[in-house]
């Protein structure tokens, strides 16, 4: 199911609402995953833990099952390798999508309104805000929290995805409608 972003951003765009991020911890569950997801979500492939013709190789086999369902590919990597692999767009840090490369979606990771706004004014087409709540990724470290989290999104010049320990539960809670999960959706 998609949303249109809107009021912040100018030229506003058709984004996923739902992200499920791939992670060496999720990847015997992605399959099922991305089949239980609603239409229309979207896939954000890291697997950093592979070496390149292996995770090229899980990225197409991902890619195939995200496309039947109506699902966006992105890749944690550079423009020409999203490219080359067909995948819909990329994601990282603010500085490493830039510059604008057209025909792709950018979505970039932030932790703050500094990181927020270089995301803007670079040309992400959204942020990932992170992290809301605990998450087994870091351990023991800061949150936002909602009130937090909601006032750095809503302060934001571009659409904002919330990351970090989301649930449909904890989305539920947060309020907010827009948001990416490794271990929540899987």
């Amino acid at each position: 199911m998609a949303l249109l972003y809107s009021g912040c951003v100018p030229d506003a765009k058709t984004l996923p609402r739902l992200w499920l991020i791939s992670d060496a911890r999720n990847d015997a569950r992605l399959e099922a995953a991305l089949a239980a997801l609603p239409r229309g979500s979207g896939l954000i492939y890291r697997h950093y833990h592979l070496p390149g013709p292996a995770r090229y190789a899980r990225f197409r086999a991902l890619r195939r099952i995200a496309r039947a369902r109506g699902h966006v590919t992105i890749l944690a990597d550079s423009a020409l390798t999203a490219r080359e692999w067909g995948a819909d767009g990329i994601y990282g840090a603010p500085r490493a999508l830039a510059p604008r490369r057209a025909g792709l979606i950018h979505l970039a990771t932030a932790h703050n309104l500094a990181e927020l706004g270089l995301a803007a004014r670079l040309g992400a087409d959204a942020a990932l805000l992170s992290p809301v709540f605990a998450t087994r990724s870091h351990p023991g470290a800061g949150v936002l929290g909602p009130v937090r989290f909601r006032l750095l999104a809503r302060q934001a010049a571009l659409p904002v995805i919330a990351l970090g320990g989301m649930s449909a539960a904890h989305a539920r809670a947060l309020d907010w409608p827009v948001w990416a999960a490794i271990d929540g959706l899987s």
